[in-house]
């Protein structure tokens, strides 16, 4: 440690948990938090060579991990179990070090690791508790079910009912063993005996349908261990495939106009054989109780038209229809790279209301993307309609936002209802935070008759922070909300309105903040892999992924959208330190940045083409968000100043110096012409703007103390410390000015609370992010604009200024091998903090002032190392354990 005059680091915790030196592998804790590539369950990986993760939690003070010892406990096939390998000892993504696994194959394994204490000797940690993966259908020739349809209907091309499809399966005996591979065009939920088979919802999620389809494996042996005669069930519905996408109404049957199912249940028989059931033309197809289903509209439900008793054994399906087995599509079938969307939270409403004519309005307090559960204790027919939004307006709901999205569920009871079942929409989901039920059957409302499932992709959560200042709390919590509330299966700008794509530009400026605050790298490698096969052939980025058929036909290099390609998949490396991810998405990133650069000038400016600019700028007009201050093509050629950058620090990652060189050379070039062409002879930005500067100070194009970071000062404070800056801006505007040495304007800036500001919101009761800065008005109206969400993350992304400067956490080397704990303290916080779970560990930071004196205690993870930089104080190195240091402020 290094002592100084004005600090000392003392290790207050991460001693061995004994407190007696380590003497042997029994001294030491076992590794845990064992992992199987960015999958929460490793069971039908797409992987023969996964990659494996683990944590060590504790460990003696000095010793620091040297290598591991994976051990092949057992696997179903090949010769090599008991095997052991020693390799990196990382913990993070290390390599198969056995035989790649056969399609259906089983491994379990388990890990030591084994590390220096500083004096030479080796001391190994205990075994972890084992982990099994199992692969899933590897190859397409596994596949021997078939994609079945209901029959088409004519004249029903548009809202042909989503239909349920069904065969009873006749099992030899009892089961040891039963996986059920299930993939479709469009969405399904698969059932065995009419009990639904996991709890993925809107499964199989959305991907690039021309070039993948995505699959789920179950484990159904609970379902069938008995043996005996079992029905399998499926209902299918619109989604993304068929559902309506976009705000064009017309914009239907993208994908296709027939919904399919392929599903293949593998059995292993207690007696050692084995049996495959697989969708053919031996299943039947009815029309059920789901009417209508889309993710825009919402979906309307009939228990009358449900056929009573269609799941169960026996039933008489003599009169349904034979499906039609369709041709294989030329995707291929995928195993899922992350988690699948859950019901992850349940919220009851805070208050609810009789209006018009017995009409109940509920508000949840919250908005959130999900769905409503109703309970029925009513017995005798009834119909229920629920409409919903995310703001009132005159005590209605304010619909206006949401366009042409009807955002309605329906139910009617059936004759078998009695009172004592629950319904929910299956297939849709809503943005939300009130809503309005007509027709509820009783006079009361009691607690559990209404409740709000929240459903997103079910990331694990890694990222928390706090402070002394509830808004700023508040605004944090809208940011976690704002996540939630668009990774529903992909990254989305908005959960509630019609639209819901993948747009590029948001998820590029907010990739740090989601990287920190959820394990979102198996969704977002997913994506990138859409991204990559849609990729135009000159290196264009659509402007949101999936795209879709004739969408997107010019403006395919937009700056800050498209640089997504290099700019993500870098900031996840960093995040995560998945080096593979650099080598799938390099062709991406480089066709990316070509592209740039062959549609720039001779001097690599870009000069023309459609930009979007410092999109949202408070000073837009309501009808035309690009209307920004800053200039578009200055804006752009310091966008390709930044990914060309990247993409020479990415070619030395691979090992490709050629390459490296080569961009930074161009990377230079266009450094040396953005500053002859958008600068003045003060050394300012021509176009003089915050986003600009900011953006110039951030990339480096300038440096942070001269007169571009005065300026950027200047201008903050001439706008009163009000926001100046769209999606382009925002992102880097307080980090600029941190850059410049004006920190107190930061500070200024992030706490303002007048409109355009980031706590506005807050003071509005916003519990989530915005896409405009106004999208509510001082006088309680909603903006006039055609896109007023209430629910947009892009705007948030300083969040991740709030992490590494607010509370003082940061990563110093991809993965968090190296970690800086450098608060800043400022704007009259007295204290703050954040935790993180790294891929070595939990890292934590809590910090306070008192009387003068700052006092820090920081938590380095097993595995990491660190550097503890407080303000007026040398940096200090730190191993890992818990730290505690003071300085005067």
């Amino acid at each position: 440690m290094t002592d100084t005059t004005t600090s000392t680091a003392r290790r207050v915790a991460g001693s061995h948990p004994t407190g007696r030196p380590a003497t042997g592998p029994q001294d030491m804790v076992a590794p845990s938090g064992l992992r199987v590539e960015h999958l929460r369950e490793p069971l039908g990986i797409g992987s023969p060579t996964p990659r494996l993760s683990w944590l060590v939690p504790d460990a003696p003070a000095g010793w620091s991990p040297t290598g591991a010892d994976v051990e092949l406990v057992s696997r179903s096939e090949g010769d090599d179990t008991g095997s052991s390998a020693r390799v990196d000892g990382s913990g993070v993504l290390v390599a198969w070090p056995f035989a790649p696994l056969a399609s259906r194959e089983r491994a379990v394994w388990g890990v030591r690791v084994v590390g220096d204490d500083g004096t030479g000797a080796e001391h190994a940690t205990g075994w972890s508790e084992p982990l099994e993966v199992e692969a899933g259908l590897l190859a397409d020739s596994d596949w021997t079910a078939s994609f079945v349809a209901a029959p088409w209907r004519e004249n029903t091309r548009v809202d042909q009912a989503p239909p349920v499809l069904r065969r009873q399966v006749p099992l030899r005996g009892p089961v040891r063993r039963a996986r059920l591979a299930v993939a479709s065009l469009g969405l399904h939920e698969v059932t065995i005996d009419g009990v639904h088979v996991g709890d993925a919802e809107l499964a199989p999620g959305w991907t690039s349908y021309g070039h993948r389809v995505r699959y789920l494996v179950h484990d159904v042996t609970g379902h069938l261990s008995q043996g005996g005669d079992v029905v399998l069930g499926a209902r299918l519905a619109d989604g993304w495939y068929r559902g309506r996408i976009t705000w064009d109404d017309r914009m239907r049957n993208v994908y296709g106009d027939r919904l399919a199912l392929i599903a293949q249940l593998e059995v292993e028989y207690e007696d050692g054989t084995a049996e495959t059931f697989g969708t053919d033309d031996s299943w039947r197809a009815a029309r059920a109780g789901i009417l209508l289903s889309g993710l825009y509209d919402g979906e309307k439900w009939d228990g009358g038209v449900e056929p009573d008793g269609w799941q169960a054994v026996g039933f008489d399906d003599s009169d349904w229809d034979p499906v039609e087995v369709l041709d294989r599509p030329s995707a291929s079938l995928v195993a899922a790279d992350g988690p699948v969307v859950r019901v992850t939270e349940e919220i009851e409403p805070t208050w609810s209301r009789r209006w018009d004519a017995g009409a109940i309005q509920l508000d949840f307090g919250q908005n959130l993307p999900g769905r409503l559960r109703i309970r029925n204790h009513a017995v005798g027919p009834f119909g229920v309609t629920i409409r919903h939004a995310e703001v009132m307006q005159d005590d209605e709901l304010a619909t206006r936002p949401l366009r042409t999205a009807k955002a309605t569920d329906v139910f009617y009871s059936g004759p078998s209802d009695d009172g004592t079942g629950t319904w929910h929409p299956r297939f849709t989901v809503h943005g939300f935070r009130y809503a309005e039920v007509e027709g509820w059957p009783s006079a009361t409302l009691e607690p559990g008759d209404i409740v709000a499932e929240v459903l997103h992709s079910d990331m694990r959560r890694t990222g928390w922070f706090h402070c002394s200042d509830p808004r700023l709390e508040r605004f944090h919590e809208n940011v976690v909300w704002s996540m939630r509330g668009n990774f529903v299966d992909i990254p989305t700008d908005c959960p509630q309105r019609d639209e819901r794509l993948g747009w590029s530009g948001d998820l590029q400026v907010f990739t740090p903040t989601a990287a920190f605050l959820y394990d979102c790298a198996g969704v977002l490698r997913s994506w990138l892999r859409d991204l990559a096969l849609e990729q135009r052939p000159d290196g264009g980025v659509p402007h949101y992924v999936p795209t879709l058929p004739g969408a997107d036909p010019e403006g395919n290099h937009a700056a800050v959208w498209g640089d997504v390609a290099v700019l993500t998949p870098w900031e996840l490396y960093r995040a995560y330190g998945d080096v593979g991810l650099l080598e799938d998405q390099w062709a991406s990133a480089k066709a990316w940045v070509d592209g740039v650069h062959a549609t720039s000038d001779e001097s690599l400016v870009r000069v023309d083409g459609f930009e979007f600019g410092d999109w949202l700028d408070p000073l837009a007009p309501p009808e035309d968000a690009a209307a920004a201050k800053a200039d578009k093509y200055c804006l752009a050629t310091a966008y390709s100043y930044r990914s060309t950058s990247v993409l020479a620090a990415w070619a030395g990652v691979l090992g490709d110096q050629s390459s490296s060189d080569h961009y930074a050379a161009l990377a230079s070039r266009i450094r040396d012409a953005w500053r002859e062409r958008f600068l003045s002879d003060a050394g300012e930005v021509l176009d003089d703007s915050q986003a600009s500067s900011a953006l110039a100070i951030v990339f480096g194009l300038v440096d942070a103390s001269g007169p571009v970071g005065e300026r950027l000062a200047a201008l903050v404070r001439a706008n009163g410390h009000r926001i100046g800056t769209g999606f382009a801006g925002t992102p880097v505007v307080c980090d600029a000015l941190l850059q410049a040495g004006h920190l107190d304007d930061a500070y200024a800036m992030l706490l303002q609370d007048e409109c355009p500001s980031w706590l506005y919101p807050v003071a509005q009761g916003a519990t989530t992010i915005w896409e405009r800065w106004d999208s509510l008005l001082p006088d309680g109206r909603v903006n006039s604009g055609g896109m007023t969400s209430f629910n947009h993350y892009a705007l948030g992304s300083v969040a991740d200024f709030m992490h590494r400067v607010v509370a003082g956490i940061a990563l110093a080397s991809p993965g968090y091998g190296d970690i800086l704990f450098a608060p800043r303290p400022g704007g009259g916080l007295t204290s703050a903090g954040a935790a993180l779970d790294t891929p070595h560990g939990r890292a934590a930071i809590d910090w306070e002032v008192v009387d003068g004196t700052l006092s820090v205690t920081v938590t380095v993870p097993v595995g990491a190392t660190a550097v503890l930089d407080l303000p007026g104080a040398p940096a200090t190195p730190l191993a890992h354990g818990t730290w505690q240091a003071s300085v005067p402020v």
